[in-house]
């Protein structure tokens, strides 16, 4: 068997290196109820099958090798890793439709498999994806998401959502939308520029607090308040921007249903036509820009100077690569969005109710103590607990000040392989 590279972990962060070759593995392909496809890979002991799953996805990161499977299958438990329709690529990622590709995957394992009880691990993104999958599901048709914050379908109503037995948060974001808020670079006065800026709101600007990594840098309460103020004031432009370019392909899809839109110049109607494809594309520049990853005494933790992205987020903030840097407006609204996106554990959290573990990284770079905190004081389980897995970064690995406690994973498993089996034998 090949073998991965000594230092897969830094190049991999989220897969496994190798798994027990008795583990039976089988290729699913899945057709969501409006025709999308999603891809799954489920992991099962060598002999007989579980009663139990645990099933996980990610909005876009291939979850295919997650380095939690080896542990499940060794517990004895399945193991469904979930890519979606939109593995790679968050251009056009619609929340909405991804919750379709969960259901289809959650009716497989129930319908087709036969399992008798399923449990969300909803790791990183995963995590306000799950919660926004089974607070929709929850709800009975009529009263669910209608349309995506952009418009147009799916609209969740028409679909049957089968629903799952427990729910894991692992390092979860409280919504990509939010994580982004949060790193938004406030000092940008020119969405089309991104050398635009406003030295009063610089982050990364030694008058404003700001020291050279790894040393921590140290922002004033007033000037903090005023950099959070702008961030979401940010989001809100982009916001605005984003609704125009929507409003003005619908415009166009109107004005094509015209009674005399046939008698119409051609040059016209040619470029209705095209306009109502709505073929632009934003990019959303500087977005390694939060406050927690230079001042750690802003929710302080284990973590060090850096990001989940760089060391070096004051250089890494002008890179071409991002969260959410190149996307359709109707993606921004549904994803990307703090103020627009529904896929936010504060709006549906409180509306999961099934057994629920939430755990943190004491390392976290980009979820901090405070978020994770926040999630078990928002979840609407009355079975309900919180753990903190220490000299662990976002990615489960050795991380932070206590890197020195060794690799997290296996400490991290036996949280997570104790608590389901005392509610979902396997």
């Amino acid at each position: 068997m090949p073998q991965a590279p000594v230092d897969y972990q830094t190049r991999y962060p989220v897969d496994f290196s190798e798994i027990d070759s008795r583990v039976r593995q089988t290729v699913v392909q899945l057709y969501a109820a409006d025709g999308g496809k999603a891809r799954g890979l489920l992991y099962e002991p060598p002999a007989g099958r579980p009663r139990t799953v645990v099933i996980m996805a990610h909005p876009r990161v291939d979850f295919a090798q997650h380095y939690s499977i080896p542990y499940w299958v060794e517990a004895g438990f399945a193991a469904f890793a979930l890519n979606t329709r939109y593995l790679n690529n968050d251009s056009t990622m619609l929340h909405e439709n991804l919750l379709l590709d969960l259901a289809a995957g959650i009716r497989y394992l129930r319908d087709e498999c036969g399992f008798a009880r399923i449990v969300m691990l909803g790791n990183s993104g995963g995590g306000s994806l799950f919660a926004y999958y089974d607070a929709e599901a929850r709800k009975p048709a009529g009263s669910r998401v209608a349309a995506p914050p952009g418009g147009g379908p799916p609209d969740l109503n028409r679909f049957a959502m089968p629903t799952a037995d427990g729910f894991i948060l692992l390092a979860a974001h409280p919504g990509q939308g939010i994580v982004l808020m949060g790193s938004l670079d406030a000092a940008v006065v020119d969405e089309n520029d991104p050398f635009a800026t406003d030295p009063a709101l610089d982050l990364y600007d030694e008058r404003n607090g700001f020291r050279k990594p790894p040393e921590p840098s140290k922002y004033a309460p007033d000037w903090l308040e005023r950099y959070r103020a702008a961030q979401r004031a940010r989001v809100a432009r982009i916001d605005a921007i984003t609704r125009r370019h929507v409003e003005e392909t619908a415009m166009a899809r109107m004005a094509m249903r015209a009674p005399d839109y046939a008698d119409w110049p051609a040059a016209t109607r040619t470029f209705m036509t095209r306009r109502s494809m709505a073929p632009h594309y934003m990019i959303v520049y500087r977005t390694q820009a939060n406050p927690n990853y230079t001042d750690l005494s802003l929710d302080p933790s284990e973590r060090v100077v850096g990001s989940i992205i760089s060391a070096r987020p004051d250089v890494a903030n002008y890179h071409a690569f991002g969260l959410g840097r190149i996307m359709t407006p109707e993606a921004w609204l549904s994803t990307w969005s703090g103020l627009s996106s529904c896929a936010r554990l504060e709006r549906n959290l409180p509306l999961v109710i099934v057994p629920t573990l939430v755990v943190g990284a004491a390392a976290d770079q980009d979820i901090f103590v405070g978020d994770v905190k926040r999630e078990f004081e928002l979840s609407g389980a009355a079975d309900k607990q919180i753990e903190f897995i220490a000299g662990a970064d976002h990615f489960m690995r050795a991380g932070g000040m206590r890197k020195d406690l060794g690799d997290p994973r296996p400490r991290l498993m036996r949280v997570l392989t104790a608590w389901t089996a005392e509610r979902f034998p396997p």
